[in-house]
Order: structure tokens, then sequence, then C-alpha cells
């Protein structure tokens, strides 16, 4: 076997290594998942939560219901969504007692999240990083003993204004939630299909079969030869 066919082998196997288990280490800080259910029950759409070593990916789909335009969408710091007006899940999720808004010197809250802008013909597709919040244990957990939710707003979140949880602010009247729940093992994520580092991974594992088989096929000619 060509030191540069050995070379080639060698790297393919290190690049399915590393990308592999990158997808691992995404992957064991767990999933999360919501359905989304405006005031009467409706289904408006589905998020995940999926921790990785940047933060937590928070990907939200909705697919009708909601009002085209710009709404504030925020993680509550509880689960309990008794209230159709979804004012039980309490405030936002705030463990540090931080003020609201990104571009409020003091914030933001650990619960804030970037608007999020329904399309014309209602649905939208959103995706963002979280990295104050945890899926694991600690003081950080949405998934702590009483849960937490993802709510949609009315309005848009202006990102500075401090207020009460119904001011301008807080984006006004709570219009869609879901409750944040652990996904079960092997569970697939609102996007429909595992996460992209497991089918990087996949890709790189069949490049590497690929150029095994290749090398070895090469290796066998040239002893015929």
């Amino acid at each position: 076997m060509g030191r540069k066919l050995l070379a080639l082998l060698v790297l393919t196997g290190i690049l399915t290594a590393l990308v592999a288990g990158a997808a691992l280490a995404q992957e064991s800080g767990g999933a999360a998942t919501a359905e989304l259910r405006d005031g009467e029950g409706n289904t408006v759409g589905t998020a995940e939560f999926v921790e990785g070593p940047g933060g937590v990916v928070v990907t939200v789909s909705i697919t009708g219901g909601i009002e085209p335009g710009e709404h504030g969408i925020h993680i509550h710091e509880k689960g309990d969504l008794s209230d159709p007006s979804f004012k039980s899940a309490g405030g936002h999720f705030n463990p540090t007692d931080a003020e609201h808004g990104f571009d409020n010197p003091n914030g933001p809250h650990a619960g804030d999240l970037e608007n999020i802008t329904v399309t014309e013909d209602g649905t939208a597709y959103y995706q963002t990083v979280n990295d104050r919040i945890t899926l694991s244990a600690g003081p950080n957990s949405i998934l702590d003993g009483d849960g937490s939710a993802l709510i949609v707003h009315a309005m848009p979140d202006d990102y500075t204004t401090d207020d009460g949880p119904d001011g301008p602010g807080m984006s006004g009247d709570r219009i869609a939630a879901g409750e944040i729940e652990a996904a079960e093992a092997g569970e697939l994520v609102a996007t429909g299909g595992p996460s992209p580092l497991l089918l990087l991974a996949a890709a790189a594992t069949v490049l590497f079969l690929i150029t095994a088989s290749g090398v070895a096929l090469i290796a066998r000619l040239r002893r015929r030869a």
C-alpha cells in the first residue's frame, strides 16, 4: 500500500472519529420538545431543544394559527399551562435575577430569545442558540421540578423594557405556548429527523468505508500486476 493512500486512510479515519465524537457529545447533552397550542387548544407548531457544547439549540416550527409579523418568544419559568391565557406559566425563566432584554445593560433573562417572524402564510421556521440555559441538572435547567414553557406573544420584544409580565417590553398577550418536556431516548426531534451532527457523523463513516474499500482494492490490483 502506497504512503499517500495510507495517509489518506488514516486521515479519513481521524475525521470520522472526531465528527462522531462531536455528535455523541452533543446528543449526550439531552433533548427536549414542546407542542405549541393556542388558548383554545389548537396545535400551532412544535419546538425542539438540543443541548450541545455551545448551549441549547432552540428550533421552532410554526404551522399556522398565528398572525403574520414579528412576535416575542420566551422561555417561561413554569410548565403549568392550565390557564388559557397561559399566565399560569409565570414570568420569564430568570434564575440569575437579571433584567429583561438583550439591549438592557443588566439583562437579559435566561429565558429571553430573539423575536420570531411569522410569514404571510402563517408559518415560520426559527432557530437560535441560548447559552444561558441547560437541559442538564443545575440552577439554569429548564427541566427543573416545576418545568418550563415556551411562549409566543402577540407583540415583538423591544429587547430593552424591564416591566411587568404583561407590559410592552414583555411582548403583551401570550397567544401560544407549549410545555417543555424531556425527549425520550432516540426520539426524533421537532425538525423531523436526527441532529445535523449525527447526519454528518454518518456521512463521515460512509466516506471512511468507501476510502478503505478503495485502498484495499488498489492494493490487491497492485499485487496482481
